[in-house]
């Protein structure tokens, strides 16, 4: 046994093997590549002759430096975060193979750390396309936050993570009849995030939910950067601490619906 399973309990070779499985996979189906990269390529192009159009008609946007066009490419990557993860623990719900895993010596930690790696595989694969299409068309380059971004995608990548184990844990406990929380949550989500508008504009007492999200202080950042050239770091530390009592939240919920399924038999029927 290595130094590793000795002191963390966790096997590295078995998470490498769920990143292996799930990489063929992926890699085995040209259809999930080209979603992988269809929507974020049509996201991209919607919004940023949107953006474009907008611009020169409107002062104000005009100053704002693509702040329409950053939120997009933002949002995808704490959408496409969740989802890339929510889509691998769906890959084993739709082969009836999760039980099987769960009686194997997979532990769910080694379980959860692969779908994580996986998402950010995923992720890169409808990314760095949109980033470029961004660059080529509009002149938006992503990179050109500099450090800034490194805090940008750590918090909304982190709250992806966190809210793809969640589902994961209700559709594990549910079954199958709970798919549709994976491709829906999110979206109820965005409009307390503030994406594309300031939170000043919501209503005083949703404002105080909206604050209660770390996508909330990572959209108010980006819109900081790009309006007024300051990168508030203190916005940036309050997602974090928020993201870590987040993530400790999901992963214990994980592990209690876990156990609820296997004292309900959920993991062997995982239909409708």
């Amino acid at each position: 046994m290595s130094n590793v399973d000795l002191h963390r309990g966790i096997a590295l070779h078995r998470i490498n093997a769920m990143i292996l499985r799930y990489w063929y996979l992926l890699m085995s189906s040209w259809p999930r590549l080209l979603e992988l990269v269809y929507w974020p390529a049509l996201q991209i192009i919607t919004w940023g002759f949107l953006q474009k159009y907008i611009s020169s008609n409107a002062g104000f946007f005009a100053q704002a430096g693509g702040t329409l066009i950053g939120a997009v490419i933002l949002w995808d990557i704490l959408f496409r975060g969740q989802l890339g993860f929510s889509i691998s623990f769906l890959e084993e719900m739709w082969a009836r193979n999760l039980g099987n895993l769960m009686m194997s010596p997979l532990k769910p930690i080694e379980f959860l750390i692969s779908l994580m790696i996986m998402s950010l595989i995923r992720l890169a694969i409808g990314v760095i396309p949109m980033m470029l299409l961004a660059m080529l068309l509009f002149d938006f380059n992503l990179l050109g936050f500099g450090l800034p971004l490194i805090a940008f995608f750590c918090n909304l990548i982190f709250t992806s993570w966190s809210l793809g184990i969640f589902v994961s844990g209700l559709v594990l406990r549910n079954g199958l009849g709970a798919e549709s929380i994976v491709w829906t949550l999110m979206f109820g989500v965005m409009p307390l995030a503030c994406v594309y508008y300031p939170v000043s504009v919501l209503p005083g007492w949703l404002q105080y939910v909206a604050w209660a999200l770390p996508p909330t202080y990572v959209f108010e950042g980006m819109r900081a950067l790009l309006i007024q050239q300051i990168f508030r770091a203190d916005l940036m530390i309050e997602a974090l601490a928020i993201n870590i009592g987040l993530f400790a939240a999901s992963f214990a919920s994980f592990l209690l619906l876990l156990t609820s399924a296997r004292q309900h038999g959920s993991l062997i029927q995982s239909g409708e």
